[in-house]
């Protein structure tokens, strides 16, 4: 484990009978950040906060909280949001609050402290039912920040809001974030983790793809077009130039995945110093939605 890891997962397995939902999965989550667990439906993120959260029981690996505190130590300082939130609707917000700290064990001194954090100390009276889709949601949250966690875990946390409530929930995030909270985030949706999140782990069918900051991993990849008469030529010159990371026969041309920086003239200088005349050049830039789905399909 990392000194800055607030968590640590190692080699992580889970199976549902023949089905692998979770094959070695190993990542550190530093402190501070916000990181997005991203995948498509059935890539096992959901099975994944289970186990840190200690609902669930891997079958293989382990896993750490704040540099291995006992689970039930652990556990006192982690709030989570895993399933749509269930309040009483007849119950106003402050109530419902008492209501959850009650069943969860923690103290119900912090309510309007916490309803203030999430934006709703003004409607603390008014009753659930009352309340828009987003500020259920907000509840849900504040219902979380209960006893002061250190760490908040959230499922899917925009599921079914539309566009406004979708906008507050990640305005939210980000302001528990700069108030010191380590924040965890399942979620499908690329633009979700790409605007909300420090780091990333892609999952795809329990199989950790990639990890890190989410500036080094979901990053825009250039990719440059390249014929020649001499295919065969051209393809062996370009195994040795530096900054080509993947080369891809397409039909009839090559396309060249290149290093950030990698422009048009780099490829055709060259070609031209190797005694290759270029007959198609062109630069195609791949948007962060087809490397996702490239990387997930």
């Amino acid at each position: 484990m990392s000194l800055s890891a607030i968590l640590s997962i190692r080699s992580i397995s889970k199976s549902y009978g023949a089905i692998q939902a979770l094959k070695g999965v190993s990542f550190d989550v530093p402190e501070g950040c916000v990181y997005g667990v991203l995948g498509p439906n059935g890539s096992g993120k959901t099975t994944l906060l289970g186990i840190i959260l200690d609902v669930l029981q891997a079958n293989g690996g382990s896993y750490q909280w704040f540099g291995g505190v006992a689970n039930d130590a652990s556990r006192k300082q982690i709030g989570s949001l895993l399933e749509t939130p269930n309040f009483y609707h007849y119950l106003s917000a402050y109530d419902n609050l008492a209501v959850t700290a009650k069943i969860r064990g923690k103290g119900d001194t912090d309510r309007n402290a916490v309803l203030g954090q999430v934006g709703l100390l003004e409607r603390k009276d008014s009753k659930f039912q009352t309340f828009s889709l987003g500020m259920k949601q907000r509840l849900a949250i504040g219902a979380a920040l209960l006893g002061g966690p250190r760490v908040l875990v959230f499922d899917e946390p925009t599921n079914g809001l539309d566009p406004a409530g979708i906008a507050e929930i990640r305005e939210l995030i980000l302001k528990l974030n700069r108030e010191g909270i380590t924040i965890i985030i399942a979620s499908h949706l690329l633009d979700e983790i790409e605007k909300v999140c420090t780091h990333v782990a892609i999952l795809k069918r329990g199989t950790l793809l990639l990890n890190g900051p989410v500036n080094e991993v979901l990053v825009n990849e250039d990719q440059v077009e390249v014929m020649a008469q001499d295919m065969a030529g051209l393809k062996n010159a370009l195994q040795a130039m530096p900054g080509i990371v993947k080369m891809t026969n397409r039909e009839r041309f090559l396309m060249l995945t290149c290093d950030k920086g990698i422009e048009t003239f780099h490829v055709n200088d060259y070609c031209i110093k190797k005694g290759i005349v270029l007959t198609h050049l062109a630069m195609k830039r791949k948007s962060l939605e087809a490397k996702f789905m490239e990387l997930t399909n």
